[in-house]
């Protein structure tokens, strides 16, 4: 495994997912402290922004994947295979558009937006533009163009933060030279609305830096390799609703298994809170963006076992780390949202560990996606997506927004269990379950002694915790290094 190019390219791809999304995270500690929680309005600012990760993963269809599968594949032709994928997600985002316009005034009051019908159509044309970015930006990645890709990522980035500073900060001051503004502004629910809009304009202003990847639509559509992709993909599409439907189906649903006022709020509260347990998502995207390309340029090698059993370990070892990190350093993360919301902090170290499963789920899926099996990859999706639904549906009423972080880690770890007890039979992978057990088994001490003061209702303060914390994070890092330096040391003999 080339681990130096797997380090160069997660580093940039990490400057662009991780800088890039904490810089917008950054947005969220403003919407808390100018969106009350009681005010329910951060609720529906989650609920949409979930309702278009599902239908992201829908109008994409797992092309991304297969974009990478047979780009790569002897006999294909990778112009022809870009081309046609532009072509096949251009065609479904068009035809989504024209029923969600055609039928908006009945869907937007299904979802409980009746009163606001436009923020349904802003985020459909958001969503039908972001799957077409995808796959031009997955091109990106196939291409090994890294530095684009992250000058992209922040085409979007920053003047989304620019635009929603200016809408919570500016324009409250200026209500008193314009009396009818203010009307407007509550009218789209305090500013909420305002969110959607900016967000449609940075995606349309990103379309410009891909007019060269655009040219990808004069290649000629091949209907029979359509047919290929299609054959290919259609398990890869409910494999990835399914995935997305462990990570949003609580926000989804929350509304209707906790309706009225309480339910907004609630689903508030749990969204903004989740965003601090996002380190570790952020940490698994920045790997998944530079690994996925390494791991199927290289899937007609004799190493690629090899590769695989390497990358779920150094993933679960630095994972870990970020979990730690984020358990240790909560007396200072939880000012990133207003106090108003700090009664659910107790969620974050549960999301967290179901993000890491997902991650590990994400590893354990190569054995299936590199041996054409990819229905596989649907039936345990499935599987622990129907775990998280009905932890939701029965504990929601009960115990509210605690039962979405429950589900997410039932959910994501029965697949996670799945996907490996299966693939050992299927795609035997040597990995070190010496060095992963041990790993976790140190992380878990590290937690509990962590935890254990609070508790126990002690008496120690946040600093005194965060310093003993500190010194058992530099002791977990040392091994981590040292386990690193061990094997660069026998991949060399």
């Amino acid at each position: 495994m080339n681990l130096k190019s797997l380090a160069k390219d997660t580093a940039i791809y990490g400057l662009s997912s991780i800088v890039g999304r904490f810089l917008n995270y950054l947005l969220v500690p403003l919407y808390t402290y100018k969106i009350a929680a009681q005010s329910g309005g951060y609720g529906i600012v989650t609920n949409l922004y979930a309702y278009t990760a599902l239908l992201l993963a829908l109008l994409t269809f797992g092309m991304e994947t297969t974009l990478f599968r047979f780009s790569n594949k002897d006999g294909e032709d990778p112009r022809s295979v870009y081309g046609t994928t532009l072509k096949m997600v251009g065609a479904v985002g068009l035809l989504f558009l024209a029923l969600v316009f055609a039928f908006l005034g009945p869907i937007s009051g299904a979802m409980g937006y009746e009163a606001h019908p436009e923020y349904v159509g802003c985020m459909a044309v958001i969503v039908a533009m972001d799957a077409f970015q995808a796959i031009m930006f997955s091109k990106l990645r196939l291409d090994r163009r890294p530095l684009k890709f992250m000058a992209l990522k922040f085409a979007f980035i920053i003047p989304n933060i620019l635009l929603n500073l200016f809408i919570f900060l500016v324009l409250p001051g200026m209500f008193a030279s314009h009396p009818g503004l203010e009307q407007v502004y509550q009218h789209f629910d305090g500013g909420v609305g305002f969110i959607f809009f900016a967000n449609l304009a940075c995606t349309s202003l990103v379309m410009l830096g891909f007019i060269p990847e655009l040219r990808g639509l004069g290649v000629k559509f091949d209907k029979a390799l359509a047919g290929r992709l299609l054959r290919y993909t259609w398990p890869l599409l409910l494999l990835s609703l399914v995935g997305i439907l462990n990570q949003v189906a609580d926000k989804i649903l929350f509304p209707y298994l906790m309706p009225g006022p309480e339910g907004k709020v609630q689903l508030g509260i749990y969204g903004a809170c989740v965003k601090i347990a996002m380190i570790v998502a952020l940490l698994t995207q920045a790997f998944r963006y530079a690994y996925e390309p390494i791991v199927f340029n290289g899937s007609r090698s004799k190493d690629s076992p090899d590769t695989l059993a390497d990358g779920m370990k150094y993933f679960i070892i630095f994972t870990l780390l970020a979990f730690l990190a984020v358990v240790v350093y909560m007396p200072i993360l939880r000012h990133f949202i207003q106090p108003d919301y700090w009664v659910g902090l107790g969620v974050v170290p549960i999301v967290m560990m179901a993000e890491v499963f997902m991650g590990v789920y994400f590893n354990l899926s190569f054995w299936y996606k590199l041996s054409d099996q990819t229905w596989w990859g649907a039936v345990i999706s499935a599987i622990g997506a129907a775990v998280m639904i009905a932890v939701n549906v029965i504990f929601v009423p009960r115990i509210g927004y605690w039962a979405c972080a429950w589900g997410g880690f039932a959910g994501y770890g029965t697949a996670m269990l799945l996907s490996w007890l299966i693939g050992r039979g299927k795609y035997p992978v040597p990995y070190d379950m010496k060095a992963i057990g041990g790993f976790t088994l140190l992380a878990a001490v590290i937690f509990v002694a962590v935890s254990l003061p609070g508790w126990c209702g002690g008496s120690l303060t946040p600093w005194v915790q965060m310093l003993g914390g500190t010194v058992l994070l530099l002791g977990y890092a040392a091994l981590a290094w040292r386990q690193i330096r061990n094997s660069r040391r026998r991949s060399r003999s």
